[in-house]
């Protein structure tokens, strides 16, 4: 019992592994690297400000409706970029991906916009909360906060090499930056002597 007990422990460790790795990849690479600032600019578009308040005013099974079309878009968008990414065609794979990225950050303002209607649906607030529920049971897990943490500690020092590397290389006052001024004042008086002589 207690060799099957440490087997089915090792499984689901495993598993744990797997759902955090996936959920940190999404929430750090794809979703703090690209979807948020293209979500933050569908935010801000004015267009998008006034169809936010017709949103708001729709019939809740209008925006449900619409809301489920765009995700089967979003899902359908990714499952065909799998199989072409699959099949060999990875620049393709990766471009038909990307493209998916600003749909899924369409989807998910939309679900903010018309969110209370959308959970005024008992099963659609029921499926809502579970789903919440294990994104907060993923953050709980200790593997989830030590990896958090040690990328937290990683950002820190790529930043400090960053800041070290701009006030090297990028300060004014810099030997780098000197030598590319000389340069760019060498290249422009070459270019005024070349249009003298034409002229």
């Amino acid at each position: 019992m207690g060799f099957l007990e440490k087997v089915v422990n090792r499984i689901v460790q495993v598993f744990q592994f797997i759902l955090v790795f996936l959920f940190i990849l999404f929430e750090e690479i794809i979703w703090e690297g690209i979807a948020r600032p293209i979500y933050q600019k569908i935010q801000s578009l004015k267009i998008l400000q006034k169809l936010e308040a017709k949103i708001q005013k729709t019939h809740r099974y209008v925006s449900l409706i619409s809301f489920v079309i765009l995700l089967v878009v979003v899902e359908l968008s990714g499952i065909v970029a799998s199989i072409v990414f699959v099949q060999g065609f990875i620049l393709l794979g990766l471009l038909l991906y990307l493209v998916r990225i600003p749909l899924a950050a369409f989807v998910f303002w939309f679900f903010k916009v018309a969110k209370e209607q959308l959970l005024s649906f008992h099963w659609f607030k029921w499926a809502y909360m579970k789903l919440m529920f294990g994104i907060d049971w993923l953050k709980s897990r200790k593997v989830y906060i030590s990896t958090m943490t040690y990328m937290v500690k990683i950002k820190e020092k790529f930043k400090i090499k960053l800041r070290a590397i701009k006030l090297k290389y990028f300060n004014e006052e810099s030997k780098f930056m000197k030598e590319l001024k000389q340069f760019y004042n060498y290249i422009k008086k070459e270019k005024k002597g070349e249009d003298k002589k034409v002229d």
